[in-house]
């Protein structure tokens, strides 16, 4: 791909719903955050960059070639941690992953990556069902309604301002996008 991708990787939030850090939680031996790191770092893309809290960079290593910004103020949102990520992204694509789906792989996302090859002004994510999921892709041209949400929204509410510039991609596994919110979506990772 000869677009620059910034792929931000989003890992600030308070696991409300899950009464617990749940990104320290494990999954095949290793925090569930540690699989996210592992997951950015081997994806072919120009820069990656965690938005993350100081207290989880305690139980995670990062590898050199990740930028990691701390966003003191997670209780503020998502918003926050996506401004954060932004202010240090450089690329014409923004791939912002989640750090709570541990089953994806490298070969899930690169059709993603793909699908916004040679595309302008266009915003790409999976789907599930009928559901749009994340990671999402947003071009340049988005910038700068990504830095104007606030509280918790997140990318959502620009995808569905824009719908017309929305590519949707069917993922070949979609159990590997399924993301961890409560205690019962954790226990069925081992199901």
């Amino acid at each position: 791909m000869k677009d620059k991708i910034s792929a931000i990787l989003l890992a600030a939030g308070l696991s409300k719903r899950m009464g617990e850090d749940k990104l320290r939680l494990p999954y095949k031996g290793k925090p569930m955050l540690q699989h996210a790191v592992g997951l950015l770092a081997k994806l072919p893309v120009s820069e990656r960059i965690m938005v993350t809290t100081n207290a989880r960079l305690d139980y995670v290593e990062v590898p050199h070639r990740v930028l990691v910004i701390t966003n003191p103020s997670p209780e503020m949102g998502q918003s926050g941690s996506i401004r954060r990520g932004l202010e240090a992204a450089t690329g014409d694509w923004f791939f912002f992953l989640v750090a709570d789906q541990p089953a994806l792989t490298a070969n899930d996302l690169l059709p993603l990556l793909e699908y916004a090859s040679g595309q302008e002004s266009k915003i790409v994510y999976p789907v599930i069902g009928d559901k749009p999921c994340t990671p999402t892709m947003f071009s340049s041209n988005f910038r700068k309604e990504l830095l104007s949400l606030s509280g918790d929204a997140g990318g959502s509410a620009v995808r569905l301002a824009h719908c017309s510039a929305c590519i949707e991609y069917m993922p070949t596994h979609p159990r590997h996008f399924f993301d961890i919110d409560s205690v019962s979506d954790y226990q069925a990772l081992f199901d």
